[in-house]
This record gives C-alpha cells, sequence and structure tokens, in this order.
C-alpha cells in the first residue's frame, strides 16, 4: 500500500505540473493536434487519428491489442469444460421469417463494410478496431437469422485461434522491421506512396489490417466460449445451467459428531 501510494503522489504531481499548460477551452490552437495533422501530412496519411494510433503512438496500439489477445486467452482458459459437464447438441428454433431475410440480407454488407472500413482505414474514418467488430457482428447475424449450429458451421473456431495468434504476432513483426532497417521499434520505414491513395501511409495500412484481423477473430473466438456456455454446456443430470456456468460451493469438511 505503501508503494501504491507513492506512485499514486508522483503520478497527481505530474498532472498538477501539466494541467496549468493545457491550452484554454474552446481554444483553436493546440500544439499536440497541430503536430499530429502536420506529422500525418509528412506521412502521406489521410486519417489523422490512423496516423496517431498506428504511426505516432503504435506501442500504445500494441498495448490495446494484448491486452484484447490476454482476454480471449483468458476467457478461453476459465470457460473450458469441467469435468462434471458435457457439450449437448443445441436445440433448432426457428426464427421469424421477416428476422431470417433480414440475417442473410444484412449478413454479406456487414462483411463487406466490416472490410472496407479495415481497409480504408488510413483513408477514412474507422480502422482495424472499428471494423474489426464489425466483421464479428456480422458474422453473428447468421445465429440470430437462423440457429446455433449454423453459426458453428461458418465460424472456423480453430482457424480462428491461428488467425489470431498470428496477427497478434505480426503486429510485433512489423515493428521489428524498423529496428530491422536501421530505425526505432514501430517506425513507419516502409514508402509513404501517394496521399489520400489505399497503399499510402507506409507501416499504417499493414498495421491496421494486423490490428483488424486480431480484434475480430479474437471477437469471434470470445463470443464462441459464451456462448457454447449459455447453449450447449449442460449439467451432470443434462439439464442447462440457465445463465453459463453454475456456481460451485466450496467443499466443507464433514462436521465431528459432539457425542
Amino acid at each position: 500500500m505503501l508503494l501504491l501510494g507513492c506512485a499514486c503522489a508522483v503520478i497527481a504531481g505530474f498532472f498538477t505540473a501539466a494541467c496549468p499548460r493545457l491550452p484554454a477551452f474552446g481554444t483553436d490552437l493546440h500544439r499536440y493536434g497541430d503536430r499530429a495533422v502536420a506529422a500525418a501530412l509528412a506521412h502521406q496519411t489521410a486519417n489523422v487519428v490512423s496516423s496517431v494510433n498506428f504511426d505516432l503512438r503504435a506501442l500504445d496500439t500494441l498495448g490495446e491489442e494484448t491486452i484484447l489477445f490476454v482476454t480471449v486467452l483468458a476467457s478461453t482458459l476459465l470457460l473450458r469444460l469441467a469435468r462434471d459437464e458435457r457439450k449437448a447438441p443445441p436445440r433448432s428454433e426457428r426464427a421469424l421469417p421477416t428476422t431470417r431475410l433480414f440475417g442473410a440480407v444484412l449478413l454479406p454488407v456487414a462483411l463487406v463494410v466490416g472490410v472496407y472500413v479495415v481497409a480504408h482505414g488510413q483513408l477514412t474514418p474507422g480502422g482495424g478496431f472499428q471494423g474489426g467488430v464489425v466483421l464479428a457482428t456480422a458474422l453473428h447475424l447468421a445465429y440470430l437469422a437462423a440457429d446455433y449450429r449454423v453459426l458453428e458451421r461458418v465460424r472456423p473456431l480453430e482457424a480462428l485461434d491461428v488467425t489470431d495468434a498470428l496477427a497478434a504476432v505480426s503486429f510485433t513483426a512489423l515493428g521489428l522491421a524498423g529496428l530491422a532497417a536501421g530505425g526505432a521499434f514501430l517506425e513507419n520505414v516502409l514508402p509513404f506512396g501517394t496521399f489520400n491513395q489505399i497503399t499510402s501511409g507506409g507501416l499504417v495500412p499493414l498495421l491496421n489490417v494486423a490490428v483488424g484481423v486480431e480484434v475480430g477473430s479474437g471477437l469471434i473466438v470470445l463470443l464462441a466460449h459464451f456462448l457454447d456456455q449459455a447453449v450447449e454446456i449442460t449439467e451432470p443430470d443434462g439439464h442447462p445451467h440457465p445463465g453459463g456456468r453454475p456456481h460451485r460451493r466450496p467443499a466443507t469438511a464433514p462436521q465431528e459428531d459432539e457425542n
């Protein structure tokens, strides 16, 4: 607690010293904003936000991506089958005709939108995080429009597990390219291309795609484990436990007979 208190005091001191130096509220002048825009234009990146995420502060983005990867990994370990649990085939539920129609129409449209958002993250608002969420959501329209069996057929979990890990590793590998070129880790060392073209931005579009694949694959795997708990996992008596994994009471030692 003493160490935590000292750390909080140091952070509070830095914030107190920095706040008076902040620009006035509502002003048009902001040093960081001006420098971020100038850096984005210098690296031929039309979307300044993506330039900040994948160029100026790519190391922070690597940390955020790692948090999601570790979350998926931890959920996979925690939600694995227990010794007293079994997987049963999910019951087939027929959706309304209108729901099936809208799902069949929106699923491919949502997939295309997700791919577009990821691929054009360096040009237009969006990027890997937003596009990955759209891709994961689009796939689960199969569950809403049909049933869980259809979702299982279009959801290759084993391949997505590998894709999730490869995308997370590829972000770090692209960062090492900067070191190999004689620069810094995650330094934008690739040719910047032509402004407002899909190949512009140097390293930004590649990091953007890596994040989009990792977020999309990770969310699909994460939701798969939660849906399995709600739909397929059963108790020893064969009945599905509502709300997922049942609460287990800790074992207590037998009481001795006072007599």
